[in-house]
């Protein structure tokens, strides 16, 4: 009896020793330090801001986890074609029949263009030759030239060739461009000794047209709630790096309530409304609008400060001239940006001053295009805008191009025009992306042009600090209030017309119908 004491004493003990290891061992202190989220870098300004309020970036360990039989170092490819093709994916399968010959209808007769180290990396994956005539070899620094000639085209890159003036395709829904883009699922990859793409290196950035929350689009906001607007692509612009809005209207104490048909062209906005551009996760605030005076001095010293306490940065607009003409700066995942912007249309009162706060004055350009250059040797990829002319078709004006194409020359990776209730052109100019105006972003006009409920979001991709795609973001403005989903066959007629007018594709042939709207998710 006393021997089963003891024993039982004796497990007791034992267990108890187990206990308080196990305990300490999984307690806070003594757990391996693992990986802590990457914070976002600091964001600069003109002043110090507070942090951004809508969350960071995911950091890299918060990235969808590569799962399943994926090799843990991949060389992954892009399905492009030249930026002004209107289809934005195909199958993995409709590849592989055109490995064999078969190229869907859209490029019916032509080959996947490619260079000969990418056509031997991919014949593991196609199990072999490709089809006589279904692959074209060019060499790696002359295919993009090949690719935009004797359009449509299409070919297959290593995902580090890639460039803005190719448009990537998706591969049974994936993009490497995308935030979303899940590796697992992506077919067009090779296993290798090391990859060429790092999840972390991905830096993007979302520029916006016109928004004024005046009008239909306030009172709807009355109605709805002040997040209305953004109900539909707030998930897209929160998802990028820097968000960018150009807001043409101040924040009033006072600002009456809206009145929905309204012809009164002096605006202002209730200062609640900024809980949609923190919802929306806006980061930088251009101030180039012909509206910021609209309510005074006061008002636009009080806007300032609500932006600087929701922690925006602004520009194109200020206090006074001199803070109204500096650059923005701002940092993430170790890409420095800068944003420079100024008012051409006037009117001369909403102008900055020595002592006077507005919108920054044009002028001569000149101050523009030395901020540009000072910015750029300071190593900052540089985002001109402009309050240009407002017009209610495509093409752009003369004096307009010669503008937007001298900021390219000066330097400026992007230039855009966040003026046009209407959206226009783009092109390539001095190794940077123009786009003459996107449209409306947050902002009632909805009958005024065939066009004018269509508008752009342009997402821009940069990958260890270079820009690799444009990618075109579209959306339809819904209630006189929120860009909403667009159909497919309004996408595809929408860059379409933008792609005509650029004068990159054919005009289409006149009596044409128009497609019927049919709503789906945003692209």
């Amino acid at each position: 009896m006393k021997k089963l004491f003891l024993l039982y004493l004796l497990g007791i003990l034992v267990y108890f020793c187990f206990f308080i290891n196990f305990f300490y061992a999984h307690s806070p202190s003594r757990r391996p330090a693992g990986p802590t989220p990457a914070s976002l870098p600091p964001v600069v300004t003109q002043s110090p801001a507070p942090q951004s309020t809508h969350p960071p970036t995911p950091s890299p360990s918060a990235l969808p986890a590569v799962t399943g039989k994926v090799p843990q170092a991949a060389r992954l490819y892009a399905l492009v074609a030249p930026f002004p093709t209107v289809s934005d994916g195909f199958s993995f399968a409709d590849v592989e029949r055109a490995w064999a010959g078969q190229a869907p209808s859209v490029f019916a007769g032509k080959p996947l263009l490619m260079s000969a180290e990418t056509y031997e990396a991919l014949k593991s994956l196609f199990n072999g030759e490709a089809a006589s005539g279904a692959v074209r070899i060019f060499p790696a620094d002359g295919l993009t030239e090949a690719l935009w000639q004797d359009r449509p085209q299409w070919g297959i890159v290593p995902f580090e060739a890639l460039d803005p003036t190719l448009k990537v395709l998706t591969v049974d829904g994936q993009s490497p461009i995308r935030k979303n883009f899940d590796l697992a699922a992506y077919p067009l990859r090779v296993a290798a000794g090391v990859t060429n793409y790092d999840p972390s290196k991905l830096t993007t950035l979302i520029m916006t047209g016109v928004t004024a929350l005046v009008r239909a689009t306030a009172y709807e906001m009355e109605k709805n709630g002040a997040l209305f607007p953004g109900g539909y692509i707030r998930g897209a612009l929160r998802e990028a790096d820097v968000a960018h809005i150009s807001n043409e209207v101040p924040f009033a104490q006072g600002c009456p309530a809206p009145v929905w048909n309204s012809k009164r062209l002096i605006f202002c906005s209730d200062p609640k409304y900024i809980a949609l551009l923190d919802d929306v996760g806006a980061d930088v605030v251009e101030l180039t609008g012909n509206h910021m005076e609209d309510w005074g001095k006061q008002a636009m010293y009080d806007t300032l400060r609500l932006y600087k306490d929701h922690g925006m940065v602004t520009y194109g607009g200020g206090a006074d001239l001199a803070d109204s003409q500096r650059a923005a700066t701002i940092e993430r995942n170790g890409v420095k940006f800068a944003f420079v912007g100024c008012n051409v249309a006037g009117p001369d009162f909403n102008w900055a001053d020595v002592g006077w706060p507005g919108a920054a004055p044009c002028g001569d350009y000149q101050w523009m295009l030395a901020e540009i250059k000072r910015m750029k040797s300071q190593g900052y990829i540089v985002v001109a805008t402009f309050q240009y002319y407002e017009y209610y078709s495509p093409e752009a004006r003369p004096h307009q191009r010669e503008v937007f194409r001298m900021m390219a020359e000066a330097g400026a990776d992007v230039v855009s025009g966040s003026q046009a209730h209407s959206a226009q052109v783009m092109e390539f100019d001095h190794g940077a992306f123009i786009h003459y105006g996107l449209g409306n972003l947050f902002f009632d006009q909805m009958n005024v042009s065939d066009y004018s409920r269509y508008e752009f979001l342009d997402r821009y991709v940069f990958y260890n600090g270079r820009l690799v795609s444009v990618d075109l973001l579209t959306a339809m403005l819904e209630d006189y209030a929120r860009p909403g989903p667009m159909g497919a066959a309004q996408r595809a007629d929408f860059l379409s017309y933008i792609f005509q007018a650029s004068g990159w594709l054919p005009k289409s042939q006149p009596g044409q119908p128009r497609p019927t709207p049919t709503l789906v998710g945003l692209p």
